[in-house]
């Protein structure tokens, strides 16, 4: 294996999933910008997930969209020409 390639800067985060509020601490390398103080009364970095385990149809066996930045909206407004002619 090559020396020296693998980060030494190993830390605690907090990761949050934003779409159902789900969070857990782990260590991670991730870089982040945001703070919370977590259930031991410590602050640790925040970084937000838009889907996890928790909320995933894979593991939740629910089918779920999750749309945070309008992309589907996007998307039908982009093709609705098509989709008229279909009608």
């Amino acid at each position: 294996m090559k020396k020296d390639i693998h980060p030494k800067d190993y830390r605690f985060v907090v990761f949050k999933d934003i779409s159902n509020d789900y969070t857990f601490i782990t260590k991670s390398t991730v870089k982040t910008k945001e703070k919370i103080e977590w259930e031991d009364g410590k602050e640790y970095p925040l970084y937000k997930l838009e889907i996890s385990n928790t909320s995933h149809p894979f593991y939740t066996g629910k089918i779920k969209l999750v749309d945070t930045a309008g992309r589907v909206d996007k998307f039908k407004s982009k093709y609705k020409k098509h989709f008229d002619k279909k009608k």
